[in-house]
């Protein structure tokens, strides 16, 4: 770490957004060469991100072999397993139940997939999100074992479906939850529950709380093939390969905005490698309907394919991203994925919609600490990708609540903000009967509410979390990991800061700060995005791109005042490969005056 009299980066203690600057790490300013730096450029990001000298080595290619964990460290894992292979051996009817996003998908598929590699056809269930909400509905569990199912295997939900699991068990059917939500003291009755965020977990399972429920999932099957081994179930036929799953357990993981350090970091690494293969029918097809040309990277699983399957959730069909996920039949494929493009257009449309009727209610909220918005008519399939667009745009939690006329009921999803647990915070407010069911993790939960207990739930969040965002919000840093030249902003950088990755939350993408520039040109283009031309007093001159960045006072600064001024920019190194050849672009984040 340098000296605290330069941990101002440039000087900067208030940006043109109104932040201080700081490195993330040590001092990894080469705008003047890269001499003086002690170590690689790698060798900085992975230590800055956390990690020990002593440890390099196993980060900087994070395979499932240094970081996976025997899968019996989980309460209640060997009891999963013996029961999903019992049913694998004696050719029971399971059914896989999911929940409607990209983790619940992904999950759901990834056993379906495994059930199918072991000889054996498993059924799928994903609740309507409109019509069933969320959760396992005992209404279903029941129906699903007369039915002929004879174990259920939820994913993605069921941590707190108490009255749901014990209508099942009364029906004679065996649940086994695979979760990684919240979970209460008191546990729902099941034959196995799998969550490393139970409250009775061990040190190691706990220590992978961080994990999307794909990744317990996948946990599962190797637990199962495991058990399955021992019983001699693969001497007459072949074991199947389980890094065939890695794609869905990368798509997952992501786009559920899991933590990326560990064991999760390893997942996707290796899932991104068996993505580029294109062995899974509907995976390929989604790739090709994302427009994309090359074997995706880390950001196009959270930015292109992950909304296209939540679209099937949110607006469409709920079973449509299970179904592209499994099938085997190419044509299908093609046609599932041309339909959720379509969804996505138009989940896109009802999301801007439902987000200017949200952000119309800001000022009026300008001095809550966690920000309750709430409509009738808003789509409650949007209500999550709006809060958490609110959220960045405010630097608060935010909760979006769709309410129903007719009912009274409002259905709400919220998003968090590094250092406030919304999740704690929403199953307290429901044990405290503010509300009728709710869930979650520390950066995301669901809810369900009375409409006219909203008010008295947005006072109660901000009893308690107040001083928790006060907190977070006093240390609002642009953290940076360099600074070069803008003769530096290169490809060749672009590639050497990737190789620190895969990135996401809890490892996050490098941020460099490039300048001194002046803007040869600054305009407004698509949906409130800025797009600027920065030049250097060397003659050259490179693009940036803030999104959605337009009314900000960052894009109104550099729309308005910055001609004729010098002005670092601060932001992500990414490569435009659209052109003749490749060229490095900025994600813009922030801007300072350099005079």
């Amino acid at each position: 770490m340098t000296d605290q009299s330069l941990s101002h980066v440039f000087g900067v203690e208030s940006s043109l957004s109104g932040r201080r600057w700081q490195w993330r790490g040590g001092n990894m300013d080469v705008t003047g060469g890269a001499a003086g730096l002690e170590d690689d450029i790698v060798t900085q990001l992975l230590l800055a991100r956390g990690v020990e000298r002593g440890d390099l080595a196993r980060h900087r290619n994070p395979t499932l072999r240094d970081f996976l964990p025997d899968p019996s460290e989980l309460r209640d894992m060997d009891a999963a397993a013996d029961r999903l292979a019992q049913a694998v051996m004696t050719g029971e009817t399971v059914t896989i139940y999911g929940d409607y996003d990209v983790d619940g998908a992904t999950s759901a598929a990834l056993l379906v997939r495994l059930l199918r590699m072991l000889g054996h056809d498993a059924r799928y269930y994903i609740p309507d999100r409109l019509l069933e909400g969320y959760g396992p509905s005992g209404a279903a569990l029941v129906r699903l074992a007369e039915e002929g199912s004879s174990l259920i295997v939820t994913v993605d939900c069921g941590a707190m479906a108490h009255e749901a699991l014990a209508m099942a068990h009364d029906a004679g059917v065996d649940v086994i939850v695979v979760d990684h939500h919240k979970c209460a003291a008191e546990l729902p009755r099941a034959a196995a529950l799998v969550n490393p965020n139970r409250l009775d977990e061990g040190a190691v399972g706990a220590s992978h709380g961080h994990l999307a429920a794909v990744g317990v999932a996948f946990l599962l099957a190797i637990a199962t093939v495991r058990v399955l081994r021992r019983r001699g179930w693969f001497e007459t036929r072949a074991e199947p390969s389980l890094f065939a799953l890695l794609d869905l357990v990368a798509l997952g993981t992501v786009a559920d905005v899991a933590a990326l350090h560990g064991l999760n970091r390893a997942l996707v690494a290796q899932g991104l490698k068996v993505m580029a293969r294109r062995e899974n029918i509907g995976m390929a097809a989604l790739i090709d309907a994302s427009r994309l040309t090359r074997a995706p990277l880390c950001s196009d699983l959270g930015f292109a394919l992950g909304p296209r399957i939540n679209a099937g959730g949110r607006v469409g069909e709920a079973t449509l991203g299970v179904r592209l996920l499994t099938t085997e039949d190419a044509g299908e494929a093609a046609a599932i994925a041309a339909q959720l493009s379509v969804l996505n257009d138009e989940r896109r449309a009802i999301e801007q919609a439902v987000q200017e009727a949200a952000e119309a209610q800001l000022p009026a909220q300008h001095n809550r600490a966690v920000l309750v918005l709430a409509g009738r008519g808003w789509h409650p399939g949007v209500i999550g990708i709006v809060a958490g667009r609110i959220k960045e745009k405010t630097g608060k939690p935010a909760i979006v609540i769709a309410a129903d006329g007719d009912s009274g009921i409002g259905k709400g999803s919220g998003r968090s903000i590094p250092g406030v647990d919304l999740g704690a915070a929403i199953i307290a407010a429901r044990e405290a009967g503010l509300l009728a069911a709710g869930g979650g993790h520390a950066m995301a939960a669901g809810l369900t509410v009375d409409e006219a207990r909203i008010g008295e739930l947005a006072d109660w969040l901000d009893a308690r979390l107040g001083a928790a965002v006060a907190r977070a919000s006093a240390d609002r840093a642009l953290l940076l990991d360099m600074a070069v030249a803008p003769s530096g902003l290169t490809p060749e950088l672009v590639h050497t800061l990737e190789a620190a990755g895969p990135y996401g939350v809890g490892w996050p993408g490098p941020r460099v700060a490039i300048g001194p520039v002046h803007l040869v040109r600054a305009e407004l283009v698509g949906n409130d995005h800025l797009r600027l031309i920065a030049g250097s007093a060397g003659g050259g001159s490179f693009k940036a791109i803030a999104f959605r960045a337009g009314e900000s006072a960052l894009g109104q600064a550099l729309l308005h005042g910055a001609q004729g001024r010098r002005l670092w920019l601060a932001g992500r190194a990414k490569v435009d490969d659209w052109g003749a050849r490749p060229a490095a672009e900025l994600h813009l984040e922030d801007a300072a005056w350099a005079d």
